[in-house]
């Protein structure tokens, strides 16, 4: 006879799957993660493991997938807000603490060295949509209300937003020296000046 599965419990068993592999990605890079590393960072047995995940790619993927709907579900966050410009600095400065995670920086480096990949490819450019998703009704009501600049279409505005944020998380992965925490206000006023009217 077969078990009932808890739904509440199997969520909650993946995630820390997720959370460990994501600490072990990050520690070890792609290619120096095993399974048994994340097995044993999750406390878990290896058949565990693969009732969740089939590969390891499989679980970079479903990493990567939980980051993109979190940036999804953030648009509830920010819902029934009227100050368009402080909600698109708020979603800048959500980057910066995003970046702050201190696995963030190996982590990605380890998805730098499979991005190649086409699986990969396809999650990363699904991952910038939602972002840009998210910040440009935002960019578009702040250019209504007399807010922010109008000289620049509401997508190049939202282009440029996201590779502020793209670039800075790109830097506090390969430059020690060039922290989240340490950069967090210039980010955001780097993309206050940018947007000034």
């Amino acid at each position: 006879m077969a078990r009932t599965v808890d739904p509440a419990r199997h969520e909650a068993r993946r995630l820390v799957i997720i959370d460990a592999a994501l600490t072990v990605f990050a520690e070890r890079g792609y290619d120096g993660t095993t399974t048994a590393a994340i097995c044993r960072q999750a406390g878990i047995g290896s058949g565990t493991f693969f009732h969740y995940f089939p590969t390891k790619l499989e679980l970079l993927l479903a990493i990567l997938t939980l980051g993109t709907q979190e940036v999804r579900d953030a648009e509830a966050r920010y819902a029934g807000r009227t100050d368009a410009l402080g909600v698109v600095l708020d979603i800048v400065r959500q980057g910066a603490d995003d970046a702050a995670d201190p696995r963030m920086p190996g982590f990605v480096r380890a998805v730098g060295g499979v991005m190649h990949l086409p699986e990969v490819a396809a999650q990363l450019d699904e991952d910038t949509r939602a972002q840009q998703d998210l910040i440009r009704p935002w960019v578009e009501r702040a250019q209504r209300a007399g807010e922010i600049r109008t000289d620049l279409t509401p997508d190049r505005v939202t282009s440029w937003l996201y590779l502020l944020t793209d670039g800075f998380l790109g830097r506090v992965a390969v430059d020690q020296g060039f922290t989240a925490e340490g950069e967090k206000a210039t980010l955001v006023e780097t993309a206050r000046r940018f947007l000034a009217t």
